[in-house]
């Protein structure tokens, strides 16, 4: 069994950066059922957190997981669970893009720190 340790941290905002995300508690909820369903999908996710506009992410990638595939499923259905839930106002929608890059080892705990 290949043995694989690919670190990403993803950055990705609202749809036009609207300040959708707009409590600290509605945040928890995202993130933590961001990271439920990660889980149920086998993405590790190590570290998450983010504003009201924007999450940052750190992830260590599976040896079967792109991260073009990561971003859709998590993406995807994190904005029709928060439509489903009606958490907010209007329509919650990601942007498309996504920033995407590489962290060495040795730089996780400082993303992490940075994500913090």
């Amino acid at each position: 069994m290949p043995f694989v340790k690919v670190y990403i941290h993803f950055v990705w905002s609202t749809k036009n950066r609207a300040p959708l995300l707009d409590s600290p508690e509605l945040r928890r909820q995202v993130w933590q059922h961001i990271m439920d369903n990660a889980k149920e999908k086998g993405i590790f996710i190590d570290f998450i957190n983010g504003y009201h506009d924007h999450c940052h992410c750190l992830i260590s990638l599976g040896v079967d997981q792109t991260i073009q595939k990561v971003m859709q499923l998590i993406k995807g259905e994190s904005s029709f669970w928060i439509n489903k839930q009606k958490l907010t106002q209007q329509k919650f929608e990601w942007q498309d893009e996504y920033f995407a890059v590489s962290v060495s080892e040795s730089m996780v705990d400082r993303v992490r720190e940075y994500i913090r």
